[in-house]
C-alpha cells in the first residue's frame, strides 16, 4: 500500500486501541523474566518478544497490505528496516522502557504509529501499569482513556507555554546536551520519566517541553510524535527541521517536542 486512505484512520485508531490492550494484558501477564541483551547491549525480556508477537499478528489480521517495522524483528533481520519512504507502515516499539519495566517502575509502554508518506499520522501510546492509553490522528485531534475497557474518553491537548515551564527529561538516557538546554530555558522545571509517557504529558497539557538531544530510533518516537501534533504540538529536529523517519538505521539524532508551536 503506497499511500494510507486518510478516511479509514477513526476504525484503525479503534482496532489498534484494542491491539495494544492486548499486548499491554500480555506484558502483565509475562513479568520481566528471562532478561537478556541484544547485539547492542540494550536489554530484552520475554514480554518484548511476547508483546510484538502479539502486536504483529494483530496488524497483519488488520491491515494485511501494510508493512509492519518492529523493534525486535529489526534486531534480528535488519533487511526488515528496509522500507520505501513513500510506502504506508507501522511502527511498533512492543514495550519502551525496557529499563524502567525491568526495575519495577511504572514508566514503561506499548508504542503503535502508523507512518504515511513518510510522517506519523496516527499514534497511540499505551501504558499497561497505569491502565492508560493517550492516542491521536494529525489533523483530528486526541484523547487519553483507560486503557483495558477504553472508557473514560477525555479530550486533550497541549497548553500555551508557560512562565514557568516544565520539561520532560529521561530516567535512563541524560545526556549533557539536554542537561545544557534544559540550564538554558528560564525558570523551568523538569521531570523525570521513562518511556514515551514524556510525549503524554506534553500532549495533555501536563508538560511544555520534552527534548532528547541524542540520538533515538523510529519506533521509540512515532507514536509520540503523531500524538503530539494531534494535540496541537509540534516535534522537529533540533534544529527545527522536520523529522525524518526511515533512514537506513533507523535513527533520529535529536528532537524537541513542544506542547506549544509558536
Amino acid at each position: 500500500m503506497a499511500v494510507f486512505d486518510a478516511n479509514a484512520c477513526d476504525a484503525f485508531m479503534e482496532e489498534l486501541t484494542a491491539i495494544a490492550a492486548r499486548a499491554a494484558a500480555t506484558i502483565r501477564q509475562c513479568g520481566a523474566a528471562s532478561l537478556g541483551h541484544k547485539a547492542d547491549g540494550s536489554p530484552v525480556t520475554t514480554a518484548d518478544q511476547a508483546a510484538e508477537a502479539v502486536i504483529l499478528q494483530d496488524l497483519r489480521r488488520l491491515a494485511p497490505g501494510i508493512p509492519i517495522v518492529s523493534e525486535e524483528r529489526v534486531a534480528e533481520d535488519q533487511a526488515q528496516a528496509r522500507t520505501p519512504r513513500d510506502t504506508a507502515y507501522f511502527l511498533v516499539d512492543p514495550l519502551d522502557g525496557t529499563r524502567e519495566f525491568i526495575a519495577g517502575r511504572d514508566e514503561f509502554t506499548v508504542n503503535i504509529a502508523l507512518i504515511n508518506l513518510g510522517r506519523p499520522l496516527i499514534g497511540i501510546v499505551a501504558a499497561p501499569a497505569a491502565d492508560l492509553a493517550w492516542r491521536g490522528i494529525v489533523g483530528s485531534g486526541a484523547e487519553r482513556l483507560t486503557l483495558t475497557d477504553q472508557s473514560g474518553r477525555t479530550a486533550i491537548r497541549t497548553r500555551q507555554r508557560s512562565t514557568r515551564p516544565v520539561i520532560m527529561i529521561s530516567r535512563s538516557h541524560l545526556d549533557a546536551d539536554t542537561k545544557a538546554y534544559l540550564a538554558g530555558v528560564a525558570q523551568a522545571s523538569s521531570v523525570t520519566s521513562g518511556s514515551s509517557i514524556k510525549f503524554c504529558r506534553v500532549a495533555e497539557g501536563t508538560a511544555d517541553l520534552y527534548p532528547r538531544l541524542a540520538p533515538t530510533h523510529d519506533w521509540d518516537v512515532a507514536a509520540g510524535h503523531a500524538l503530539v501534533l494531534a494535540a496541537g504540538g509540534n516535534v522537529s529536529a533540533a534544529d527545527g527541521s522536520p523529522l525524518v523517519y526511515g533512514t537506513s538505521q533507523r535513527l533520529i539524532p535529536d528532537f524537541i517536542a513542544r506542547g506549544d508551536p509558536r
